[in-house]
């Protein structure tokens, strides 16, 4: 079976990188869109053609439909790679591109429909008895109902965006007095960042860490996954590290969370690369939470540790390959941790864009980076600060952690600030070294720093 001759990638930065290389391999050409001040970019001039598509606005470029359709149309392109973020996951575009006569090279338009709705997926993963946190069975749809349902599940609650990613949208609830204030927040922030006002409730549960599963399903029917990704250590609901495996995982528990991640794809009848993302509670009991139509940026961990090149076998789906991959043959093997580096004030979080001066970046044994920077290029104010990505592979953890330590030391960048700073304060501290962590690992640490009340920043919302 064939493969495509030329796929358009819809998007920029390390991820359209990252597709070109892999089409480069499969012997795909490639075809780059970016945006009036990108043309210089790293994408733009690794693929074999590209086309302008609009001005800096993302709405006017990356997340334009007609102009990114037109595109692969005069380039004769036979299908489009959205990457992640943008329109990875918009129903609308994907129809689009079917309406066109283009192949999407990614999940179902209703897959990307169900995940997209979160309280849909919980009422889908019900049914099929895949548990989830106890909370309402859709988006609530009245202020009694919310007091009702609060009142059953019990304080502390969380409110959480039916479309909503990124922690906007969502709002943790300590007691009834604060419960229809936030309630309020939640549905304009929503209604803001997702044109969707639906909010549901769920039992806000912590300590608990945050658990992905890499899945791959092909039209068939068939379904792996590749094992479990760590995704504990973030800053309001924003993921900063990643690593796989999870920290003291059995491989008990790693079948457990794996089937139940299977069961949910099948559930949706899911086809190509997604993530299914799980909350484990201290007692080790698993919650489904989301699931993701996409690649995610953390995928390089699971490739690191399993061999299979994520992105290509996206595109093989997406050609009407089957997946030749068995459970059976899919081995572990080492530990990997990715870094995700942000042009952002170490401190503040606070976006740094600028010209990069000069740019060395870390290589060795086991490390790899993923990045569209180079000395020279300007790091634009107008998309995702995320600049790059350090992996970093050992025959174990310990090994994994030094030889991140090692690279983020290596890892020279002038011009800019990043958060290099900060992830050489996560990886020297002790809680981390140990595994020890939950997803408010970086709240206490940054309390214990500050002196400040960590629950108090647990609860604030995404500035």
């Amino acid at each position: 079976m064939k493969l495509f001759k030329k796929i358009l990638i819809a998007n920029r930065g390390e991820i359209a990188v990252r597709v070109i290389r892999a089409c480069r391999e499969l012997g795909i050409k490639t075809v780059a869109v970016h945006s009036d001040i990108e043309r210089d970019a790293l994408h733009v001039r690794l693929a074999d053609e590209s086309v302008c598509i609009g001005s800096a606005n993302p709405t006017n470029s990356y997340l334009n439909i007609p102009a990114i359709l037109t595109a692969a149309e005069i380039t004769d392109s036979e299908a489009i790679h959205p990457g992640y973020g943008f329109l990875s996951e918009n129903a609308q575009f994907a129809e689009s591109c079917a309406t066109s006569g283009i192949t999407f090279i990614g999940p179902s338009t209703e897959n990307i429909k169900t995940g997209g709705d979160k309280s849909k997926a919980r009422q889908v993963m019900k049914r099929r008895g895949v548990p989830v946190v106890p909370g309402s069975d859709g988006p609530v749809d009245s202020e009694d109902n919310l007091l009702k349902i609060a009142k059953k599940i019990g304080f502390p609650v969380l409110l959480k965006a039916s479309s909503g990613g990124g922690g906007r949208g969502m709002r943790v609830v300590y007691d009834e007095q604060a419960l229809l204030q936030a309630y309020n927040m939640a549905q304009r922030e929503a209604l803001a960042a997702f044109g969707n006002s639906e909010v549901y409730l769920e039992k806000y549960l912590s300590p608990i860490r945050h658990i992905e599963i890499q899945i791959i399903a092909d039209a068939k029917g068939n379904v792996v996954h590749l094992g479990e990704r760590d995704c504990s250590v973030q800053r309001r609901h924003q993921k900063l590290i990643e690593e796989s495996p999870s920290p003291g995982t059995t491989e008990k528990f790693r079948k457990k969370i794996g089937d139940l991640a299977v069961k949910a794809a099948r559930a949706m009848k899911y086809r190509n690369v997604g993530t299914i993302e799980f909350i484990v509670d201290q007692d080790q009991n698993i919650y489904f939470m989301e699931v993701n139509t996409r690649v995610q940026v953390e995928h390089p961990v699971t490739e690191e540790i399993t061999g299979i090149d994520i992105i290509k076998e996206q595109i093989k789906i997406a050609a009407g390959h089957p997946l030749l991959i068995k459970q059976s043959n899919i081995k572990i093997s080492g530990h990997a941790i990715e870094c995700r580096i942000n042009a952002e004030d170490p401190e503040r979080f606070i976006p740094w864009p600028g010209t990069i001066k000069f740019l060395s970046l870390p290589g060795g044994p086991g490390i790899r980076v993923d990045t569209a920077a180079y000395a020279g290029w300007k790091v634009p104010s107008q998309y995702d600060s995320m600049i790059a990505k350090v992996i970093a592979r050992g025959r174990n953890r310990e090994e994994a952690i030094m030889r991140m330590k090692r690279a983020l030391g290596d890892f020279v960048i002038e011009g800019i600030r990043t958060t290099i700073p900060f992830h050489k304060k996560v990886l020297n501290h002790p809680d981390f070294i140990k595994g020890s962590f939950t997803t408010d690992f970086i709240e206490k640490m940054s309390a214990q720093e500050n002196g400040s009340d960590a629950t108090d920043i647990a609860a604030a919302p995404e500035s």
